[in-house]
């Protein structure tokens, strides 16, 4: 069951609207946190985890999302010529073929997304990254999930609590065994009312799914908010495969919310070898 070397679907699919007019022109996945856009975050974290090809769905105006990990030769020329330290453009390389994009022309949801790469997934499971949640840990969210899914298999959704208002917000599992940082699902629920939800373990954003998925998204039926949902087909995968939610040890923001992408920048700024300890100063001299 090694997953060292799969594919990773990292999805840019939303059209940002709480960011306007910051993402009139910029995708919210190249806003950046500190000193790097949200979708380096992902694809640095699919990397540590071992995944090797790196599957980008995308959408209209999302194009400066493939171009930031292209080779930007001018640039390059540039900095060399002024003896600049080119290591920071590092995490920006993918190696040749190692990236392939697929476009989702109808903003039809996220189920819908996944099942536009169902070419290029094949019959292998692979890995799913929301951007926008940005996860934090050491080591990374995925790597946490790839080595308990190597212990499983079957499909693996990462999870956390919130406050049981929220959950109408979310998808949300009904949870059965419990070892450790693994929790059986027994159902799935899309953005429930609160006093329906089955728990208050919300999915977050990560995602290891057999290939399965593909065909039981073919048929998906519209769910909430008229789109097709992934939840809707991961609980349709559960008749016939074991799905497990992945509690992991870090930090999740919700960089899609305005809160969620300041409270980032903040704790990231302050952890940054450059800057923490300057900002650190800077916030300690603010009259709040």
């Amino acid at each position: 069951m090694d997953y060292s070397g799969a594919r990773g679907v990292n999805l840019a699919i939303t059209r940002g609207t709480r960011f306007l007019p910051a993402t009139k022109a910029i995708p919210k996945e190249m806003l950046p946190v500190v000193d790097r856009p949200l979708i380096q975050y992902a694809v640095d974290e699919a990397r540590e985890a071992g995944i090797e090809q790196l599957v980008f769905v995308t959408g209209r105006g999302k194009t400066a999302i493939v171009e930031h990990f292209d080779t930007a030769y001018e640039l390059e020329s540039t900095m060399r010529e002024r003896d600049k330290v080119m290591d920071v453009l590092e995490a920006t390389r993918i190696q040749p073929g190692n990236l392939v994009t697929v476009r989702q022309q109808v903003p039809m949801g996220l189920g819908h997304a996944i099942w536009c790469a169902r070419a290029v997934i094949g019959n292998e499971p692979f890995a799913i990254f929301l951007p926008d949640e940005l996860m934090i840990g050491k080591p990374g969210c995925m790597k946490q999930m790839v080595d308990a899914y190597n212990k499983v298999g079957g499909n693996v959704i990462s999870v956390l609590e919130v406050p049981r208002e929220e959950v109408s917000s979310y998808g949300v599992i009904a949870p059965g065994k419990t070892d450790g940082n693994l929790t059986e699902v027994t159902g799935l629920v899309e953005k429930p009312k609160m006093e329906a939800a089955p728990s208050n373990l919300i999915i977050s954003g990560r995602y290891i799914l057999q290939p399965e998925v593909m065909s039981v998204l073919e048929g998906q039926e519209k769910g909430a908010g008229g789109e097709i949902q992934l939840t809707d087909a991961i609980a349709r995968l559960m008749q016939r495969e074991a799905v497990y939610a992945f509690q992991y040890e870090g930090k999740r923001y919700d960089c899609g919310s305005k809160e969620g992408f300041l409270e980032a920048t903040v704790e990231l700024a302050l952890q940054h070898p450059q800057v923490g300890a300057s900002f650190r100063e800077y916030l300690k001299g603010l009259s709040l």
